[in-house]
């Protein structure tokens, strides 16, 4: 049997690259995007060989839409388009709102919200039975600061994070009867490079578990919706947030 074809927009690095290895090993072929560090990607791809599994590395950058739709033609040279996982993410310097730039406000808006938007219709155009494809299963990256807020630190991100909960809800509403599946994982504190130095050690005590998360039980989740087992599970957002 064909494997499974998987692309992960933001797949060099983080949970992104967490969950491209853990789907190489889970029988999955793998299209890795990445934006800059050819290098990172360039070991996820190695690491899914490794396991068996086909992959490649597609350099694009995702809040663009022309690279987006480049992107989405690379990966398909593993095969029709199964699954899609959107971990493409940034944060910004973080200060309160008053004093955020315009141009960081929108370069996270064009790359969390925009940026998803796209992908996410990319995917929809590739999967959906009513567009010609045979269904799937995605899963978009969003982030507990869509439900706390972020204050002091990223409420702009915040914002455009709570815009992907939306797009899951309504998007997975819209091809419920077109066998693709739609659901969000809400990662809270997890220790990955997206955290300014010191913040992860000053934070980490505000976790009701204690510590921060690992990008490999981000994975875990993120495969768990991308499989069948989750073949009833649809508009869903799963927080990995150790109760924060």
């Amino acid at each position: 049997m064909a494997r499974p074809v998987l692309l992960v927009a933001g797949g060099s690095r983080g949970i992104g690259a967490a969950v491209a290895r853990l789907a190489g090993k889970s029988g999955y072929d793998v299209a890795v995007n990445y934006k800059s560090n050819a290098a990172a990607a360039q070991e996820v791809v190695a690491a899914v060989n490794a396991s068996g599994g086909q992959a490649l590395a597609i350099q694009g950058d995702l809040a663009r839409e022309d690279d987006i739709e480049r992107t989405f033609n690379a990966a398909e040279k593993l095969g029709p388009l199964t699954h899609f996982v959107h971990s493409s993410g940034i944060t910004g310097k973080a200060s309160r709102l008053d004093s955020v730039s315009a141009q960081t406000v929108r370069e996270v808006l064009d790359v969390n919200t925009y940026g998803a938007i796209l992908c996410l219709r990319a995917a929809l155009q590739r999967m959906s039975t009513r567009n010609g494809g045979a269904g799937g299963s995605i899963v978009m990256i969003t982030s507990m600061a869509a439900s706390i807020g972020g204050a002091g630190e990223y409420t702009w991100y915040a914002a455009a994070k709570a815009a992907v909960n939306t797009l899951v809800l309504g998007t997975a509403r819209e091809v419920a009867k077109e066998n693709v599946r739609i659901n969000g994982v809400s990662p809270g504190l997890i220790d990955t490079e997206i955290h300014e130095p010191g913040r992860l050690e000053r934070v980490a005590p505000s976790v009701p578990v204690g510590r921060a998360g690992k990008a490999d039980e981000v994975a875990d989740a993120v495969l768990y919706l991308l499989s069948d087992a989750a073949s009833y599970v649809t508009g869903s957002i799963l927080n990995v947030s150790g109760a924060r």
